[in-house]
């Protein structure tokens, strides 16, 4: 007999919006989408290649049930982001990210400490890795917002031996796409583009550590990061960068874009943490996406929920001051 071992981070398919659910408020977006003709309709297709050629839905790990959350619902995660790029307010990405921004064909570069420097077209990255599967995680947002989302993609753990980083290699940079001619933030400059983050290489190994590229068994959305987001669902969502062009491995720690801009605000680490608090308001609970008004908030987890596999990486650390 073949005994399965299952993982205790990961959320079951009960967590994830039953399919009746979300092939509902599909129906209903394809509805919307026939009054704006043909050409809009193609418009907000996510990843047209992607989709066809990456093997979604992705198969779901049999290795991680986990803890039931109560769901959240796809048009929540879909409509609901921050993706400043396309604008500040949380219902502008979905219609800006639309409006004549490609994510297909896309090329993400491996480059800096490394021995396979490379530049893969997406799919064939996915392909090169090896297929897709589901994960189901928290999410968990620095502004004290909470979702639970079924995401699509691969361990960041298979990426980062694609590039065989050099002994050198303490860290990985992100950085995201830059085209101000079609992302509305980018021209209006509301923040500093393009978009970087960073991990140190014992997070990026670590085996929650993911790339998604879709999410409820189909591509991602241009307003989810389409085509390849970083998922750390340890961390504040920030620390999710979206729309990857270059993964960069080197020696020193990176600047990443919120910790430049707000340095007392939002630290490098970004770890869920209840105990230390936003310089503007609490974090020791949170609201819950699409809960409703009975829905009330509930007490934010340390590492949002992941404390048993992640602590360890931080054992010896001040996380008061390595925030």
């Amino acid at each position: 007999m073949h005994l399965r071992f299952p993982k205790d981070w990961a959320l079951p398919a009960a967590a994830v919006t039953p399919e009746p659910l979300y092939r509902l408020a599909q129906r209903r977006e394809f509805l919307k989408t026939l009054g704006i003709g043909l050409a809009g309709a193609a418009l907000l297709r996510p990843s047209a290649l992607l989709a066809a050629t990456a093997g979604f839905p992705a198969k779901g790990n049999p290795l991680y049930p986990g803890t039931a959350l109560k769901p959240t619902a796809e048009e929540y995660v879909t409509s609901f982001n921050n993706f400043y790029e396309f604008g500040t307010d949380k219902s502008e990405p979905k219609d800006y990210a639309n409006k004549g921004w490609k994510t297909d064909p896309w090329t993400v570069e491996l480059a800096g400490l490394v021995n396979q420097p490379a530049k893969f077209d997406v799919n064939e990255l996915v392909k090169k890795i090896g297929g897709l599967e589901e994960r189901v995680y928290r999410h968990r947002c620095v502004e004290a917002w909470s979702m639970v989302i079924p995401w699509d993609g691969f361990p960041l753990a298979k990426l980062v031996a694609l590039a065989e980083p050099k002994p050198e290699a303490k860290y990985v940079r992100f950085v995201s796409f830059n085209d101000p001619a079609h992302a509305v933030g980018q021209k209006e400059g509301n923040l500093d583009y393009p978009y970087v983050e960073g991990l140190r290489l014992d997070e990026a190994t670590h085996e929650l550590a993911f790339i998604a590229t879709g999410i409820y068994g189909k591509a991602l959305p241009n307003q989810n990061g389409a085509p390849l987001r970083l998922v750390t669902p340890w961390k504040y969502g920030f620390k999710g960068i979206k729309s990857i062009v270059r993964i960069e491995f080197t020696a020193a720690q990176p600047k990443n874009t919120w910790s430049v801009m707000a340095p007392d605000e939002y630290g490098f680490y970004a770890n869920v943490n209840p105990k230390v608090d936003h310089p503007r308001w609490s974090q020791a609970s949170e609201r819950v996406i699409g809960a409703g008004l009975l829905g009330g908030r509930q007490a934010t987890l340390m590492f949002n929920g992941y404390e048993k596999q992640v602590a360890a990486l931080y054992k010896g650390m001040d996380l008061a001051k390595n925030f």
